[in-house]
């Protein structure tokens, strides 16, 4: 069969994953559309695919599967439309702006066979898919601690703050996941910190630019997440899993973005991962290469919009305990 696959939304992210379909073996054919139009046709000509005037016209032209990538708003309407259609989807995560949204979303899809796979691109990644391996064989014995950095060299554009849905929700809600599924365990309590020492637009937005998150899981396990808009060592991603015979380091390798100032220690050999295009490029390249085969009925999807709606509770969970200075259960917001 002829793999067609399109792509509604031609922002940075966008482009990337055009290129990545471009490239897959998999894929026959890639065609492109925007709400802006001559953006999407720019990508087209700039990486030799195909372009769609409209995203309904991009629908309507005989697709195997979508990836969404364009605003988080458009996000519900655009699943459900090409679900509608029988087209299965890749999304971008959320799938929505906030948890109505999504719990409407995943309403809509519940008597569908239509395949939808949300993007954590994490779970693809080779270091992560290590030790959740390294967790469920034993190996570590019984887990203790987590500890999760998702650590940015530089904020986002002061415009980006407002609609991006807050730290939580915009970057911890990867960690959230991630420390969901290398655990196998549920996420039950939050506690949070948050602190503003950088940029003014972000207390202009109610955001924080750093955060410093305390996880209890269901089996007593915890973990901690650090958050922060200014790493300016470079882009820090990591998950410690600590166990009571061993322990599974992910992202200590040699562009990890840390220095010892221990004597004669040798610093770094190789420069910091400047932002997570560079850092997860195999993660992302897995996961679409994945999406192909569940486009295409040889696999399922392997994260679901309820998975990214544990998530959300999750960073949900986050945004309340910031509030109140106090902990939340988790299911106070479901």
């Amino acid at each position: 069969m002829t793999i067609r696959i399109g792509l509604a939304g031609t922002g940075r992210i966008g482009v990337a994953h055009a290129e990545i379909l471009r490239n897959l073996p998999e894929v026959d054919q890639v065609v492109v559309a925007d709400a802006e139009p001559e953006r999407a046709r720019s990508t087209a000509a700039k990486l030799g695919i195909e372009f769609a005037p409209d995203i309904e016209s991009l629908f309507a032209s005989d697709l195997t599967g979508v990836v969404i990538t364009t605003a988080t708003d458009s996000h519900p309407e655009l699943i459900t439309a090409a679900v509608d259609l029988g087209i299965p989807v890749f999304c971008e995560k959320p799938v929505a702006a906030d948890i109505a949204g999504t719990l409407a979303v995943i309403e809509r899809l519940e008597h569908s066979s239509v395949p939808v796979q949300i993007g954590f691109q994490r779970r693809f990644d080779a270091g992560y898919r290590a030790a959740r391996a390294a967790v469920a064989s034993g190996e570590l014995g019984r887990l203790h601690t987590l500890r999760a950095t998702t650590l940015d060299p530089a904020p986002p554009p002061a415009e980006y703050i407002p609609r991006s849905g807050g730290l939580f929700r915009d970057c911890g809600v990867h960690d959230f996941d991630i420390i969901r599924w290398v655990s196998g365990r549920e996420i039950t309590e939050v506690s949070v910190l948050g602190a503003n020492r950088g940029e003014q637009f972000f207390r202009d937005a109610g955001d924080v630019d750093t955060a410093a998150i305390l996880l209890r899981l269901d089996d007593d396990t915890l973990a901690t997440v650090s958050l922060g808009r200014y790493n300016g060592a470079g882009y820090d991603v990591r998950l410690d899993v600590l166990g009571s015979r061993a322990n599974a380091i992910v992202g200590l390798d040699d562009r990890a973005p840390l220095r010892s100032v221990e004597p004669d220690y040798p610093p770094p050999l190789f420069p910091a991962y400047p932002g997570f295009m560079e850092r997860f490029r195999r993660a992302y390249i897995e996961e679409l290469t994945v999406f192909t085969a569940v486009a295409t009925g040889e696999a399922e999807s392997p994260c679901g919009p309820r998975d990214a709606l544990e998530a959300f509770y999750v960073a949900e969970a986050c945004e309340l305990s910031r509030e109140r200075n106090s902990t939340v259960s988790v299911t106070e917001v479901r």
